[in-house]
């Protein structure tokens, strides 16, 4: 398996929503939930409509239990993915049951593959021309390092990614020993 990178670039973000919008709200919120979550792809593709409806239908959190490490994660929404999500099954999903997958595949009622999710990651990558390595895996990377960059403690984010050590942490949401570098040689007290 190979290493696959964060997406850096917030224009290139924003232009992989509107790529992946022409395709699908689906695919567009596949991608949304990921970057502003911090959630394996597992653990998305895995989530079903109730998951993301509490029992009066308002979307407000998202509550699992991680397959990887099998604890509870409870991951309050921001206001623009609970509007995507909100407007996704107003739009394409109406009549959707809360056991229903909420990444439902064209073919039958599963929800869509790892693989998949892959493609349409990579197909939008590519559409805005993003030449780093990207995967499933470059959504949670890149929640790491936007919210490193938002100025969020890294032992904050470490516990949120559960990572055993900062220096794990870094590496995974790629920050260099040259950007950290560029830190202390700009320091200038």
């Amino acid at each position: 398996m190979h290493t696959v990178q964060p997406i850096k670039d917030r224009e290139k973000i924003e232009a992989m929503k509107k790529i992946l919008r022409a395709s699908s709200l689906r695919d567009e919120l596949l991608f949304t939930i990921g970057i502003n979550t911090g959630l394996r792809i597992s653990d998305i593709l895995a989530l079903r409509v109730g998951d993301v409806k509490n029992q009066k239908g308002v979307v407000e959190r998202i509550e699992i239990v991680e397959k990887k490490t099998k604890k509870t994660r409870v991951v309050a929404l921001n206001r623009k993915t609970r509007r995507l999500i909100e407007l996704y099954l107003a739009q394409e999903r109406p009549h959707a049951r809360g056991d229903e997958p909420l990444f439902r595949s064209q073919k039958g009622g599963r929800a869509i593959s790892r693989q998949h999710a892959h493609y349409i990651l990579n197909r939008a990558a590519k559409a805005v021309g993003i030449v780093d390595r990207i995967g499933t895996h470059s959504l949670r990377k890149t929640f790491g390092y936007f919210a490193y960059k938002q100025g969020t403690d890294l032992a904050m984010i470490q516990k949120i990614l559960n990572h055993s050590s900062q220096a794990e942490t870094l590496r995974y949401i790629g920050i260099t020993q040259e950007q950290i570098d560029e830190v202390t040689a700009g320091l200038d007290l």
